[in-house]
């Protein structure tokens, strides 16, 4: 079997760009899907969670661009681009959760938002560990630090999904923003290590 640093730059450069059009194509749909989930279940979680697919697209944007050019200055911004991407998520999520637990909001049952987050989450983690195995091969601490912003948004997935099935079983309407502030933690630590640089 052939491992991924036998394998040609050039193929390493293509499966990064398809790796990252997979991403960018997958949230383009997934905010459509999300805002008709939110609306019929009236879910502040779900409508987040459609934000998030916002950030991703421009995270995978930023490494698009970073792939078709080279140079360091142009990795150290696009790190710091993904950085700053990574602090979007954590301040969406942290007033997210906020004012949910605040407002003790309930939301309604979304079976498609349940089949949309579990197919995401899988998704996700897939293109997440893709992403990281070529961003090594190819030594560019860009794909692997967006493959991290996908690990961030699959974790994510789950915790909205965890929260529905919780909340549409139990009623425990709390557990999903909770669920939310573990990932602020995740996505802090990874926005420190990019502008300490760590990466």
């Amino acid at each position: 079997m052939t491992s991924l640093n036998e394998i040609p730059r050039a193929s390493l450069l293509r499966r990064g760009f398809a790796l990252e059009y997979a991403t960018l194509g997958w949230n383009v749909v997934g905010i459509v899907v999300l805002a008709l989930a939110a609306l019929s279940a009236r879910s502040v979680a779900l409508a987040g969670f459609g934000l998030d697919s916002l950030i991703e697209i421009g995270a995978s944007t930023v490494v698009i661009w970073e792939l078709s050019g080279t140079g360091e200055e142009r990795q150290r911004r696009a790190l710091r681009l993904i950085g700053g991407a990574f602090v979007l998520l954590a301040l969406y999520l942290l007033v997210q959760s906020a004012v949910v637990l605040a407002t003790g909001f309930h939301a309604h049952h979304s079976a498609l938002g349940i089949a949309w987050t579990a197919v995401t989450a899988a998704v996700m983690f897939a293109l997440a560990i893709g992403k990281a195995r070529t961003g090594t091969a190819l030594d560019n601490p860009v794909l692997k630090t967006e493959g991290r912003v996908t690990m961030v948004d699959g974790i994510l997935a789950a915790a909205v999904l965890l929260g529905l099935v919780l909340n549409s079983a139990f009623g425990f309407w709390w557990t999903d923003p909770l669920a939310g502030l573990v990932v602020v933690f995740y996505a802090v630590r990874e926005a420190k290590e990019i502008f300490s640089g760590h990466h």
